[in-house]
């Protein structure tokens, strides 16, 4: 499954117990007629995976659903689900070459015929 949507929010790494489980939230909302915030963990080592994104950035996540039974003392058996996020990717395009203007494909030019070695160029240099 997968959640898409622009990066509202992006928490610090949690570490959690004596066994160093490690969590990092981050919170998507969707572009729809009714937008949601949807809040994906990432675990252990899939936490790096959102060093290099930002609030503001368009990004597809690609999810496992994951739920558990718990019962608590009192016996009574309680249920938790949770999004869990795998893999994220940039929906932005590359900005490398944002101030540069766009270029024609190279088939877009008329090839020049005809060129002979006696022609005379009036290029100023």
């Amino acid at each position: 499954m997968e959640v898409q949507g622009k990066v509202k929010m992006i928490g610090e790494t949690q570490t959690f117990g004596g066994n160093g489980f490690r969590k990092r939230e981050i919170v998507v909302t969707t572009e729809e007629q009714y937008p949601q915030h949807i809040m994906v963990e990432f675990v252990q080592d899939k936490c790096d995976l959102l060093n290099p994104f930002n609030v503001g950035q368009d990004v597809k996540i690609s999810i496992n659903l994951r739920g558990r039974e718990w019962v608590n003392p009192q016996g009574e058996t309680k249920y938790f689900n949770s999004i869990q996020g795998w893999r994220i990717e940039n929906l932005q395009p590359a900005a490398q070459n944002a101030s540069a203007p766009p270029v024609p494909p190279a088939d877009a030019f008329e090839p020049a015929s005809d060129l002979s070695e006696e022609e005379h160029d009036d290029l100023p240099f």
